[in-house]
């Protein structure tokens, strides 16, 4: 991705990081300020499925799937935030549909996104009269490399492929490229703070 925005012209850096661990966290918002000289706009997007009910899943699964998705969230900001006040700058977090709307054996992602869009709410009321914007989008079942992994593990991932497709009205799957244009919107639309952008082609409607 680097090199595909540096062909474009433009600036870009990789640091790679575990964004759970505060360690991790500091130093990725530290490189970026030293390469860059500060931080307008922080997009939180990490995060994990592990599929389970609450009597089927394991609490290890559970813990991992808190620390990657809301933890980081957590730690990102927290680090990203003295740079974010000096620039009047903005997070964007990705939620999810279902932090909106229950699904089924996804007991522990569920609660981690709604976690998340709860924190969204929160931030964004306690840093609104430093001139920073917090937001979520709330993105529906998207087409990713993530979702192939995912759909592999399945007995029949072609069937499973279409349940997923059912989820949605629109009868199709997201492009990330109609998430992203979604995280374009919220970082600079400066009227919109504390809000949650659904992208979902139908699927909370």
């Amino acid at each position: 991705m680097v090199e595909e925005i540096k062909k474009e012209g433009k600036e870009a850096i990789f640091v790679q990081g575990d964004v759970s661990k505060e360690k991790d966290a500091k130093k990725i918002i530290n490189e970026t300020v030293k390469a860059f000289g500060k931080i307008d706009i922080l997009f939180n997007n990490a995060g994990i499925v592990i599929p389970g009910k609450i009597d089927t899943m394991s609490t290890e699964d559970w813990d991992r799937t808190m620390e990657v998705n809301v933890r980081s969230v957590y730690l990102m900001s927290k680090h990203a935030l003295p740079y974010l006040k000096k620039t009047k700058g903005t997070i964007i977090n990705n939620s999810s549909s279902v932090a909106l709307k229950g699904v089924k054996d996804r007991a522990a992602y569920t609660a981690s996104k709604g976690a998340v869009l709860s924190l969204t709410r929160a931030m964004a009321a306690d840093y609104i009269e430093e001139g920073i914007r917090v937001n979520a989008i709330c993105p529906g079942t998207t087409d990713t490399p993530s979702l192939t992994r995912r759909l592999a593990q399945f007995e029949d991932p072609e069937k499973a492929r279409k349940e997923f497709i059912a989820r949605q009205k629109m009868g199709r799957l997201g492009t990330p490229e109609e998430i992203a244009e979604g995280v374009l919107f919220l970082a600079c639309n400066t009227f919109t703070t504390g809000t949650s952008l659904s992208i979902d082609g139908g699927m909370t409607m």
